[in-house]
């Protein structure tokens, strides 16, 4: 059968409708799983020499450390004073420059929590200053909350090779980071990611299940607690920009919450 002769402003046509419509691939002959980036070797070599270079017996100890510095501070500027004296995480040794607390409105409503530094962050020392957190920032504008966040990670060193924190090392850290929450008292607060859910929450379940479910984040002591938001993180959000629409509405339901407590 011979297929019929190709229109090339027609196809021309379509192909710019794709484009503008976001569409930035085509089908090969094979599936590829666009969630997933593969980093190079070398980084994944990296990655796997320093996931478990601590070992265990240490993080009770840095544990210890982390709840006594975490505990003797009043305020937040004094909180990252102290992330920053602590030798405790095995992040710090592992090549990053500095630590990376907060950045925002030290009186904010809402804590945002992402997961780890990166490249930029650390070379700056601010959480969520690179591209992702650029999307993040324009994010929060356009949903009102601009200037009513204070934002920190699950760990404030940068782990190698940009991977995933190790449950050890955001436990270590976890000290600090419930501080933060117990300081700044916010009326909500914002997980972005996985690794930031997991490590607060301790569930299990993918961040595409607990997205947009309103949760309670209480802490053992201190009688500190806030509904806490789970969303997708905006590194995932520039490799899949189709779900900015489910990210977007969990910044609506968070600005409705904030509305109505104001409201009150």
């Amino acid at each position: 059968m011979t297929p019929p002769p190709l229109d090339s402003a027609a196809a021309e046509s379509l192909l710019a409708f794709w484009r503008d419509a976001g569409v930035d691939a085509c089908f090969g002959d094979a599936p590829v799983d666009r969630t997933h980036v593969e980093p190079p070797p070398a980084v994944k070599a990296v990655a796997r020499a320093t996931a478990s270079v601590t070992p265990v017996a240490d993080v009770p100890d840095a544990l210890d450390q982390a709840r006594r510095l975490a505990a003797g501070v009043a305020t937040l500027e004094a909180l990252g004073q102290a992330i920053a004296a602590f030798e405790g995480c095995p992040l710090r040794g592992l090549g990053a420059r500095q630590a990376v607390f907060a950045r925002g409105n030290p009186e904010a409503e809402v804590l945002i929590i992402g997961e780890a530094p990166g490249a930029e962050e650390d070379e700056r020392g601010q959480p969520f200053v690179g591209k992702a957190g650029r999307l993040l920032d324009r994010m929060l504008a356009e949903a009102g909350l601009e200037g009513r966040v204070f934002i920190t990670n699950t760990v404030f060193w940068r782990p190698p090779g940009n991977r995933v924190p190790t449950p050890a090392e955001q436990a270590t850290c976890a000290p600090f980071v419930e501080r933060a929450f117990a300081l700044l008292k916010p009326t909500a607060v914002l997980l972005v990611g996985a690794a930031a859910t997991r490590a607060v929450l301790g569930v299990d379940e993918g961040i595409l299940k607990l997205r947009g479910q309103w949760r309670e984040w209480r802490l053992a002591e201190g009688a500190v607690s806030a509904p806490a938001l789970p969303t997708l993180h905006p590194a995932f959000l520039l490799r899949q920009p189709i779900a900015k629409r489910q990210a977007w509405s969990d910044l609506l339901s968070l600005a409705a919450r904030l509305d109505v407590g104001a409201a009150r």
